[in-house]
């Protein structure tokens, strides 16, 4: 819906802050109209470099949701972890609405891969982990994009999500060990007070770090003109709940968009709770 929305809010110069789209293209077609807060694949797949040795990733396989973010997660981090020497299998997608991957799943299993790297919804992973069960694929299964909600999946898909590691944005089961850890605690306690679920907190914090961004550009701006705002977005700083936010160009040369650098997070769903990894625990 990112995509096809550009086009119209250049026509009519309406700034927008993307708090969620990973689509790489959001910032490359050339949109001075487009600031971006969350990480495109490519740069998440960054954020995860330094844990591949860790993860002990040598063979890795893919199933994704066949979106734009679907195969731009695939592309992004199979070029990772190419250059970090894994072998990579399979490449296989699925429908956002389909309900069996067991046939994905056979193509998966036949390659003899360590790893699994899954890119979709919670509700579709939660079904691949259990289908995945059943068929005792045996792998490690590496979840990406931010909105795997660790917590609902404990509840909606129990031991077949055991032992499985998260990429998230937000860790609100160690709001200290966020950027701001006072900020983040505050977050997490507003949001309790007022009712809401805990597993939506991965990703209500992107709302919260949205606004908060816009509420600050028209500050600088002094005025709530859609030029002025976009002006002034080029000068923001400030910390969100995720860290940090502050634009850099990205784009061709005279029609950049904006990208800050969020901060990326891998959690381990271990013992029935979400933790962090096995090879961060503190021993």
């Amino acid at each position: 819906m990112t995509l096809a929305a550009l086009p119209k809010l250049e026509e009519y110069g309406v700034p927008m802050v993307v708090e969620t789209s990973s689509a790489a293209s959001i910032t490359k077609r050339g949109n001075p109209w487009i600031f971006r807060i969350s990480p495109p694949s490519e740069m998440e797949a960054l954020g995860l470099e330094q844990y591949v040795d860790k993860l002990g990733v040598k063979r890795v396989d893919f199933l994704a949701v066949n979106t734009d973010w679907g195969r731009g997660a695939i592309s992004a981090f199979g070029d990772m972890l190419q250059k970090k020497g894994a072998a990579v299998g399979a490449k296989e997608f699925m429908d956002q609405s389909a309900t069996d991957m067991n046939a994905q799943l056979t193509k998966i299993k036949a390659t003899g891969g360590d790893t699994l790297f899954l890119t979709t919804a919670v509700e579709q992973i939660t079904l691949v982990m259990k289908q995945a069960q059943e068929q005792r694929l045996g792998r490690k299964i590496v979840t990406t994009g931010g909105s795997s909600s660790p917590t609902q999946l404990i509840k909606q898909a129990g031991a077949a999500a055991e032992g499985s590691y998260h990429i998230v944005f937000f860790m609100p089961w160690f709001p200290e060990a966020m950027p701001d850890g006072k900020l983040a605690k505050a977050f997490v306690d507003e949001w309790a007070k007022r009712g809401h679920p805990f597993e939506g907190l991965t990703e209500g914090f992107r709302g919260h770090d949205g606004i908060a961004t816009i509420a600050e550009a028209i500050k600088v701006a002094g005025k709530d003109e859609a030029a002025a705002i976009r002006d002034a977005l080029w000068k923001v700083s400030l910390m969100g709940v995720n860290g940090p936010i502050k634009f850099e160009k990205d784009g061709p040369a005279g029609k950049e968009s904006g990208q800050s650098k969020p901060s990326i997070f891998v959690v381990q769903i271990r013992d029935g709770k979400v933790a962090l990894p096995d090879f961060l625990a503190k021993k």
